[in-house]
C-alpha cells in the first residue's frame, strides 16, 4: 500500500513540475512576443526578418526559405551576434518547437527590441517553401 502511495506522489509531483514549467515558457512568451500563425508569418514575413534560431547544422539539414540562421546558443553566449537583426524591422522566431524561440525573444526583448513573433508549432510543423543545404 505505501508503495501505491508513493507512486501517486511522485506522478502527481510530476504532473505539477510539467504544468510549472509549461506556464513558465507562458508567461516567458507573453512577456516578450506574441506567437504567430503559419499562414501569418507567410503573409508578413517579406515585412520582417525571419530568425531561425536552431543550431546551424540543423539549418544546413533545412529551414524556411528566407529565413537567416542565428543560434539561440551563440547569441547567448556572445551578444554581437545579435547586430545581424535590426531592431527597426519585425523579428520572425523559430526553432524545432518552441524553447529557443522563447529564449531568443527574452533575450531580444531585454536588448531593446519590440516587435517580436514566434513561430507557433515551429519548424517541425512548417508546411511552407523550405531550403536543403
Amino acid at each position: 500500500m505505501g508503495f501505491i502511495y508513493t507512486l501517486n506522489a511522485i506522478i502527481i509531483i510530476t504532473l505539477i513540475g510539467i504544468g510549472l514549467y509549461q506556464l513558465y515558457f507562458y508567461l516567458k512568451l507573453k512577456a516578450s512576443a506574441k506567437y504567430i500563425t503559419q499562414e501569418e508569418l507567410q503573409e508578413n514575413m517579406r515585412k520582417g526578418q525571419l530568425i531561425d534560431v536552431r543550431e546551424k547544422e540543423e539549418f544546413n539539414r533545412g529551414h524556411i526559405l528566407g529565413a537567416r540562421s542565428v543560434p539561440y546558443t551563440i547569441a547567448r553566449a556572445h551578444k554581437e551576434y545579435l547586430t545581424a537583426i535590426r531592431k527597426d524591422s519585425p523579428v520572425y522566431l523559430y526553432d524545432n518547437k518552441k524553447v529557443f524561440s522563447i529564449n531568443m525573444a527574452s533575450l531580444l526583448k531585454k536588448e531593446g527590441y519590440t516587435d517580436i513573433y514566434v513561430l507557433k508549432g515551429g519548424y517541425s510543423n512548417w508546411t511552407g517553401k523550405t531550403k536543403k543545404k
